[in-house]
């Protein structure tokens, strides 16, 4: 991405992906999260997401939550980010294309903590004023 440190921020799926199917990310993607002048950030979103997902039983996991977030966060040398009230305030000033409140905080984070998200989700690295890296 360039030289000196770039903040990535990822996306739900992308941290998942990282985590369990590392085969599923782009060259690029893995090559960007494993560039050690780069930060890797997760926001509390993701988390949030990922407990949905096992509560509605679309998604299992071998271990309690905690302990799996805790050692993967560990493992990919991640950063939390936390949710804001400058990112809620930041929401409404997006222009979504559709309404998953997730993909809206995570594109709000990154702009006000002037990071690049990094995301497969098309409906995201459309939008204007948020700069993110494809796993394309």
């Amino acid at each position: 991405m360039g030289s000196g440190t770039v903040k990535l921020l990822l996306d739900t799926h992308i941290w998942l992906w990282s985590t369990l199917e590392p085969n599923r990310l782009s060259r690029r993607i893995t090559r960007e999260l494993s560039n050690q002048e780069n930060e890797l950030w997760l926001s509390a979103v993701s988390v949030w997401e990922l407990t949905m997902l096992i509560r509605k039983k679309k998604m299992r996991i071998s271990q309690d939550v905690r302990e799996w977030v805790g050692t993967s966060m560990k493992r990919l040398e991640l950063s939390e980010l936390p949710i804001t009230i400058e990112v809620a305030l930041e929401v409404p000033l997006i222009h979504f294309s559709r309404g998953d409140p997730a993909d809206h905080l995570l594109a709000a984070s990154a702009k006000v903590f002037d990071m690049v998200l990094v995301t497969a989700d098309k409906h995201l690295t459309e939008l204007h004023g948020i700069r993110t890296l494809a796993n394309n």
